[in-house]
C-alpha cells in the first residue's frame, strides 16, 4: 500500500512538472510572442483582436490581455517619433503589460519590453 502511495504521489508532482508555463512575452506593433518553459513558441495577432483574446492551439490554454502604457517615458516617444518621421512605422514595440492567465486561472504578469539588465555579473 504504501509503494502504491508514494507511485501516486510522484505521478501527480511529475503531471505537474510537464505542464509548460509561461516565460516571456514580448509584444511587437501588432504580434504577441509567448514563450513556455518548454519552449514552444506561441502567436497571437493581440492588436487585431482588441488587445485581449486567446492562444489558439498552444500548450494547456493560455489567455492574454494587454494593457498599452498610453504616455510612454519621453525616451521612447522620442525614439518612437525619429522611427515613424524616418519612414519606419510600427518599428518600435509599444510599452505594455502583458498578462497571461493560464488554464488553471494563474495570471503571469510581463512588461514588454522586457526591463534591461543593467547589473555587473
Amino acid at each position: 500500500m504504501r509503494k502504491l502511495l508514494v507511485v501516486l504521489a510522484l505521478g501527480g508532482c511529475a503531471s505537474m512538472a510537464g505542464s509548460p508555463v509561461p516565460q516571456a512575452a514580448r509584444l511587437s506593433a501588432d504580434v504577441l510572442t509567448l514563450t513556455l518553459s518548454d519552449g514552444t513558441t506561441c502567436r497571437a495577432r493581440w492588436a487585431e483582436a482588441g488587445g485581449a483574446g486567446r492562444f489558439d492551439n498552444c500548450g494547456p490554454g493560455f489567455g492574454y490581455a494587454v494593457d498599452v502604457v498610453e504616455n510612454p517615458n519621453l525616451l521612447h516617444q522620442l525614439f518612437t517619433g525619429l522611427t515613424q518621421a524616418l519612414g519606419a512605422e510600427g518599428a518600435v514595440p509599444p510599452m505594455a503589460e502583458v498578462v497571461i492567465t493560464d488554464a488553471t486561472g494563474r495570471d503571469h504578469v510581463f512588461v514588454s519590453p522586457p526591463p534591461a539588465d543593467l547589473s555587473d555579473d
